[in-house]
């Protein structure tokens, strides 16, 4: 039985007031929303083989259909996710303006997301306004307190050990339940692919703030805040929030919003797993766009953990999996398919590294320029074609 999340003191001397996060309203507003599949993860404990067995099969069937789920139980109470909420609404009411300088981020000269991105595009130098704030902690930043607000020092012990419960107990049995899946051992997926260095691996964690939208960006984006991708890493663990404006793009090629589970995770698989997994696992498109009307007023603070694989993995099928041996790889989608064109030619695959260093660095806001898009239109909707290392991408906008 995996032991529940004991982070450090709140009231410990030198540690301020920190005012709680009230979550804001739900939205009342009759749009589609998304309907995903709920794992409650203390049933891989259960002691019951039948327990355990139907817990997979659940899981196999939300991440080959939506490659996004639900999870509960996985042992953060809701009052510590409303602290770590409450920690992330401090650092953007209380982060100097010398320190978002002193912490300006590099994604086009690093190939990473660490530091501060400022609400002015997704580039080093600024650009058109976008609205969104947030600071990016990567190792470096966990092993130099000197690369972290200044504001955050004195919770950073409430972050670390949030960081380390989501990747070494949280994600660890997530791994597991998905190394079942595959019919593999236990932790297969935790020792062959994961990375596995502080508290985030090569991954990152983020606190970030949508403020309220804004006509003028609202126009521009088309009300679009971040366009249609898939993350690259292993999964994305993002805490469900009360302001709708995740949307996935479901198998009938519509946008559909992810409706709000107080206390519960988001889950979405990477690139990597559905590389891994021969395509048994579904790395689903999404976007972040305006709320509904009723919220259209509303700030959206997110927080979230990208867990990575590691860096010098190249994604090729897991053909060990008796799954796969038995069922064989699926004709997936995106990078899936186009590495399996690349594997055909004999061409190696990019590693891990390569692949997401090569992707941040181009990464842009839907106000930004973008030379290398190409617009396309499959079946009216519209998509984004992108090109990187001979892989040809296609996404819905």
């Amino acid at each position: 039985m995996a032991a529940p999340f004991d982070p450090p003191a709140c009231d410990l001397p030198g540690k301020p007031f920190v005012p709680d996060w009230v979550p804001p309203p739900t939205s009342k507003e009759n749009v589609d929303w998304a309907k995903l599949r709920t794992i409650h993860l203390d049933r891989l404990d259960s002691p019951d083989p039948a327990v355990v067995q139907d817990l997979i099969d659940t899981c196999r069937q939300a991440i080959r259909d939506d490659g996004f789920i639900f999870l509960e139980d996985y042992g953060v109470s809701y009052d510590q996710l409303l602290r770590q909420f409450s920690i992330a609404q401090y650092l953007h009411q209380h982060t100097s303006d010398e320190d978002k300088e002193r912490l300006h981020w590099d994604p086009d000269g690093t190939g990473t997301f660490a530091g501060w991105k400022p609400k002015y595009g997704w580039r080093r130098d600024k650009g058109n306004k976008d609205n969104i704030e947030h600071m990016n902690y990567y190792q470096p930043q966990f092993a130099d307190i000197n690369k972290v607000p200044t504001s955050m020092h004195p919770f950073f012990d409430e972050i670390v050990a949030f960081c380390n419960y989501l990747t070494y107990s949280v994600n660890r049995r997530l791994l597991k339940l998905l190394s079942k899946v595959l019919e593999l051992d236990d932790d297969f997926l935790w020792d062959r692919v994961q990375s596995k260095i502080g508290p985030v691996g090569q991954g990152y964690f983020r606190q970030a703030l949508y403020y309220a939208t804004d006509e003028d960006v609202s126009a521009v984006g088309g009300g679009t805040r971040m366009n249609g991708h898939c993350d690259f890493g292993t999964t994305t663990m993002l805490f469900s929030v009360p302001i709708s404006s995740l949307q996935i793009w479901g198998r009938d090629e519509k946008w559909y919003y992810v409706p709000y589970k107080p206390g519960a995770l988001v889950i979405n698989i990477g690139e990597t797993l559905e590389l891994v997994s021969g395509g048994h696992f579904r790395a689903t498109r999404h976007r972040v766009v305006d709320p509904p009307a009723d919220q259209i007023h509303s700030d959206r603070l997110s927080i979230v953990l990208f867990q990575a694989a590691e860096g010098d993995l190249r994604m090729e099928p897991a053909y060990e999996s008796p799954l796969l041996k038995r069922e064989g790889c699926i004709d997936s989608q995106g990078a899936y398919r186009e590495f399996r064109r690349l594997r055909a030619k004999g061409v190696p695959v990019p590693t891990n590294r390569e692949w997401r260093e090569v992707q941040i660095a181009d990464a842009h806001h839907p106000t930004d320029a973008a030379p290398n898009d190409k617009i396309v239109w499959i079946d009216g909707a519209k998509h984004i074609q992108r090109e990187y290392m001979n892989v040809n991408i296609i996404l819905p906008a």
